[in-house]
């Protein structure tokens, strides 16, 4: 399974308030559009182009928003952050015999009467060639975990898929072809099955998927244009157009909400929300994420191998601070990696303040010593950092330079660097930055999925050019949870076990949690039924509507 990767919208992340609600009014004129563009949805997030329109090779969050409406997924997620049928017409489970009683054969049952965006009719074997797409290695998929635990895939008939496990999965939702998280869609083999692999395959600028839009251009570097799909099998939506345009930063999406240009700017980082509060044709709730922003040690780098420098670094960062100043005092400071939305979170891990005098001591324990100019030094070498992220984010911009007085007042140097949004998250076969680890630290948000699998981005298998463990980080006995963690399908054995991981997350200090994130969503008030949940915004868009 793919984590969503959320980048130029930022590394603020929230704490457990309850949702509001986020259905706009409907009266007429009580927002504003720039022309007559009425039933067409504009909207933006300011974080540039994307490398690629296939889930299976790239999985930054503004994807993630496009594949939602578009592509192909088995089950969907509701307003409660649960599953619910798409193509599949049932959610396997133990209980209804969907899932054996060994955990280890998921059976689904496929709707009939569907036809992919082209008109083309969907049947299993749309399903069976797909799995086998991901765990195909010519493939440049961004991870397999869990797929690699598919032993054998069965056919009864068309509308009956099986699949045999060499051992029980219990994130089988959202990993298997489920909108939450960034993951693989359903691929129309009927399309790409002739090909030698899908990594350079037209189908990647312009899919074809079984959503209620269908993607009819992408102009780099400027707009992904969709329209209505007619072949969508629940019926017409009530848009019939959404352009998501490409805008390259977050302060011209500031002004084009404030023209009218832009109708919907979907997860606004807390800097912003002040601002979008002020534009009187605006509506911006404001609701508990499960992203969690924070900062991240390249445990490759001899200098981050220690521990105690990595917890130093984390007492010299006076998370408090940087959420006031930056955040503006949203988001939920903790060291948990999980959101305390999420039901198996772990809110009991002791919260690591502010300490720079501890700091200092834990670096001096590890033989830095402050030279002459105050950084520190040790054989010879400089205590000095590379600090790698993206371009266009202004606050982020000014969250690093906190960052870097913080740690130059422990004796750190912090050189910084930033790259454009999809050079920086490209996959690691594309020579991206963050996968191919040209970086001591990086800042951005994981999106977690609302089954607490933290595997995919903390096991050690998953290390590039494996899957998402970015870090490096490995620790066998937290391993050892998450394997358990994905052998019961049990909630309350899922906490027990991600309570592990995230204890030993804290201790290791492979990441600094800097908060999770309270984002909001800002749109024209004469948006109609937009109702966003927390891992999969954009599921429920067939009702939704602008006037």
């Amino acid at each position: 399974m793919t984590k969503r990767l959320f980048g130029l919208l930022g590394i603020l992340l929230v704490c457990a308030c309850t949702k509001v609600g986020t259905q706009g009014p409907s009266g007429a004129g009580a927002g504003h559009t720039a022309s007559n563009r009425a039933h067409h949805l504009i909207f933006a997030d300011g974080s540039g182009d994307l490398n690629s329109l296939n889930p299976h090779l790239y999985t930054e969050t503004k994807l993630g928003y496009i594949a939602e409406m578009t592509m192909a997924y088995l089950a969907r997620y509701d307003i409660h952050n649960r599953p619910v049928p798409e193509l599949a017409t049932v959610i396997p489970t133990q209980q209804n015999g969907l899932i054996s009683r060994d955990g280890k054969t998921i059976t689904w049952h496929l709707r009939r009467g569907v036809k992919w965006s082209d008109g083309v009719p969907f049947d299993a074997d749309d399903v069976v060639w797909s799995t086998g797409a991901v765990n195909n290695k010519a493939n440049n998929e961004v991870g397999r975990d869990g797929w690699d635990l598919i032993t054998k895939v069965d056919e009864p008939d068309k509308y009956t898929v099986v699949y045999h496990l060499s051992k029980p999965y219990a994130a089988f939702l959202p990993t298997f072809f489920g909108t939450a998280g960034a993951n693989p869609c359903i691929l129309p083999k009927h399309i790409l099955s002739s090909l030698p692999n899908i990594n350079t395959a037209p189908y990647n600028a312009r899919p074809v998927g079984i959503g209620p839009f269908r993607v009819v251009a992408w102009r780099r570097g400027d707009a992904v244009e969709l329209e209505a799909n007619p072949y969508y099998w629940r019926g017409m939506p009530k848009l019939k157009r959404i352009t998501f345009k490409l805008i390259p930063d977050r302060d011209t999406l500031t002004t084009e909400m404030q023209t009218g240009d832009v109708d919907l700017w979907p997860l606004v980082t807390p800097a912003y929300i002040v601002r979008m509060k002020e534009i009187p044709s605006l509506k911006v709730p404001v609701f508990t994420q499960y992203y969690y922003a924070h900062v991240d040690f390249n445990l490759k780098s001899p200098i981050l191998r220690d521990i105690r420098v990595r917890q130093a670094l984390r007492l010299a960062l006076d998370r408090k601070t940087i959420r006031q100043k930056i955040g503006r005092g949203y988001g939920v400071l903790q060291d948990g990696v999980i959101s305390p939305a999420n039901p198996v979170a772990n809110t009991s891990i002791p919260f690591v303040d502010f300490n720079p005098a501890k700091a200092k001591e834990l670096l001096d324990q590890a033989g830095w010593k402050a030279g002459r100019d105050g950084i520190r030094v040790k054989n010879g070498r400089r205590l000095t950092l590379h600090f790698a992220y993206y371009t266009g984010a202004p606050d982020t911009d000014q969250e690093v330079e906190l960052m870097r007085a913080n740690w130059k007042d422990a004796g750190v140097d912090l050189q910084t660097q930033k790259y454009a949004v999809n050079l920086f998250f490209a996959p690691f076969q594309q020579g991206g930055i963050m996968y191919s680890g040209k970086w001591d630290v990086t800042t951005f948000s994981w999106g977690g999925d609302p089954v607490g699998d933290l595997s995919t981005i903390y096991s050690c298998s998953q290390q590039p050019p494996n899957g998402q463990n970015a870090m490096h980080y490995c620790n066998p006995a937290a391993d050892a949870a998450m394997d358990k963690f994905k052998a019961t399908y049990s909630e309350s054995e899922h906490k027990k076990y991600d309570a592990i991981v995230e204890e030993a997350l804290a201790r290791d200090a492979p990441t600094v949690v800097l908060w999770v994130a309270q984002w909001g969503f800002a749109y024209n008030s004469n948006l109609q039924d937009f109702r966003p949940n927390e891992v999969s915004p954009f599921d429920d868009m067939i009702n939704v509507d602008i006037q």
